[in-house]
């Protein structure tokens, strides 16, 4: 890979942008003007260090033709809006009541709505997008009833989406990984199955392995600490779910309350939802080509634009969801197209936030920043600390950028080859490459967890009706909990040639006992369990 003249003219400056964003973010708790900010500057620096010419980029060619005008993006932010009016309708007619007060009955306490939320998590596989989505708004209610903080069920749905689908053979993600893997071993002169491959690498996803097994972790042993454990007191002692000062990215409307005096039905929530999930799974299959002769499911999966067909199903699953209401007697045309719009203003905020940070990956993505940290890197990736250097630059570069992804893209062509250079058996695939492919896809996972500019990081936000800032303050601990463990005794055991299996078993002891020493727990009133 050449050095770009561009990675010479940013170098280092590349991070100021999202460097900015965060700090600002973190500082100011204003996600949008701290976004907006950092897409200034870099256009600005891209300009020549022109700030006029760099504010008419920053609306002009970043905003509108990068963000915007990006099929992708501007798919995963009308899906945002019409699963919004779908939810919309179904709240008005009673359907998410309904199922909050099921729920409620069988949830009788925290710990089973929590283990309910988990599980919801750790079943929709096929996606993290629709994931964040449909758990959140089915279990915001649920939770909020129980008195558990809108931080902690962001955690839980952001904790069980992109570490369930990037393992799942069967998701949106899998293309991109057996694609990238595929590359990487035709460059590195290897003939292998990137299928077997990718199962191969699951065993060395260790941060995402670890993530999930924490959740389960803090519900079991009903314990939190950190930042989590105060936002819990806070929602058990005063019932507030979320902090006075902080700005929920889906606010509560009164609009969007359930009409009195009706019936409400658990169908009327759960047929949209299925109808939704349903669409997906059949839409990602059919939008991939599977019709066509000799194509299998896995393949068809694979090449399915997610953005698409998310947006199929958030407007056919609305279609459902106002038919039944009309039907049904519940609400006039009038009425359900009021809660469907509705129900798409609640979801203003978060889309705004999120066409800010699409806007903001395009300017990181212009000025290199990701080519300019790997040629910096490049050199010290050798030897038996290849799977801890490649776990680690994984994570800067998730972190700075904000996209999984793109990390994933960037780092797997270049690592593979260097790993196939470094393998005492030339042309197979050897546990150090295994070991290395799954510290870049799971380090991009924690990379992409802990950064406030990652859109998947502000889908939870927004599913959860959490304040963004709140939900990465609070979510940090547990993932450098998990990514800490991944590191002492997942990736440095790897490159000594120690089985995986070992690691995993003992990453699982020493993450229960850790939850068991540092965590505390609090009774249904917010003290302080000795």
């Amino acid at each position: 890979m050449e050095t770009q003249t561009t990675d010479l003219i940013y170098g280092p400056l590349a991070l100021l942008p999202a460097i900015l964003a965060i700090a600002l973010a973190i500082w100011k708790r204003q996600v949008i003007v701290s976004l907006l900010f950092g897409v200034f500057v870099g256009a600005t620096i891209i300009n020549d260090y022109n700030p006029l010419k760099g504010l008419t980029e920053t609306f002009s060619t970043f905003i509108v033709e990068k963000s915007l005008a990006d099929s992708w993006n501007i798919g995963i932010l009308t899906f945002c809006l019409a699963i919004g009016g779908m939810i919309g309708i179904i709240g008005k007619m009673g359907g998410t009541r309904a199922i909050a007060d099921a729920l409620i009955k069988k949830a009788t306490g925290i710990k089973s709505t929590m283990v309910a939320t988990a599980m919801m998590g750790v079943a929709i596989f096929f996606d993290d997008y629709a994931n964040s989505m449909i758990v959140g708004n089915t279990m915001r209610p649920i939770t909020d009833k129980q008195k558990i903080s809108r931080e902690k069920l962001a955690y839980i749905i952001d904790s069980t989406a992109a570490p369930i689908s990037s393992m799942a053979p069967l998701s949106t993600w899998i293309a991109m990984e057996l694609g990238l893997i595929a590359s990487g071993l035709e460059a590195a002169n290897i003939e292998a199955n990137s299928m077997l491959v990718f199962f191969q690498t699951i065993p060395f996803r260790f941060y995402s392995i670890f993530a999930i097994l924490l959740v389960f972790f803090l519900i079991f042993q009903k314990k939190d600490y950190g930042a989590m454990l105060k936002a819990e007191i806070r929602a058990r002692k005063t019932g507030a779910v979320y902090a006075s000062d902080s700005e929920p990215l889906v606010a509560d409307d009164p609009d969007l309350e359930p009409v009195k005096g009706i019936p409400y039905s658990i169908s009327d929530a759960l047929i949209p939802i299925l109808g939704f999930v349903m669409i997906t799974i059949i839409g990602l299959w059919y939008n991939g080509g599977g019709m066509e002769a000799g194509k299998s499911i896995k393949d068809a999966y694979g090449d399915a634009d997610a953005s698409v067909v998310l947006t199929w199903a958030a407007f056919i699953g609305s279609m459902i969801a106002g038919s039944m209401a009309i039907l049904k007697g519940k609400l006039s045309l009038k009425a359900t197209v009021d809660s469907w719009v509705a129900g798409v203003k609640t979801m203003m905020t978060a889309v705004i936030i999120l066409a800010l940070a699409f806007a903001l990956k395009a300017v990181i993505s212009e000025m290199q920043l990701a080519g300019w940290l790997i040629e910096g890197t490049r050199g010290v990736l050798s030897g038996q600390w290849l799977p801890l250097i490649t776990f680690i630059i994984a994570c800067i570069i998730a972190f700075a950028t904000g996209t999984s992804w793109g990390t994933n893209s960037i780092l797997m062509p270049i690592v593979i080859p260097i790993a196939a250079a470094l393998s005492s058996a030339p042309g197979e695939v050897t546990s150090i490459m295994t070991a290395t492919m799954g510290a870049v896809l799971t380090g991009a996972v924690f990379g992409d967890h802990c950064s406030p500019i990652s859109d998947t990081t502000i889908l939870s936000s927004m599913a959860a009706g959490s304040d963004h800032t709140d939900h990465v303050r609070t979510q940090i601990p547990y993932a450098v909990t998990a990514a800490l463990l991944a590191i002492v005794l997942g990736f440095i055991p790897a490159g000594l040639g120690i089985a995986s299996w070992i690691s995993l078993i003992a990453g699982i002891v020493l993450l229960w006992f850790i939850v068991m020493k540092f965590g505390k727990q609090i009774d249904n009133k917010g003290n302080i369990i000795e």
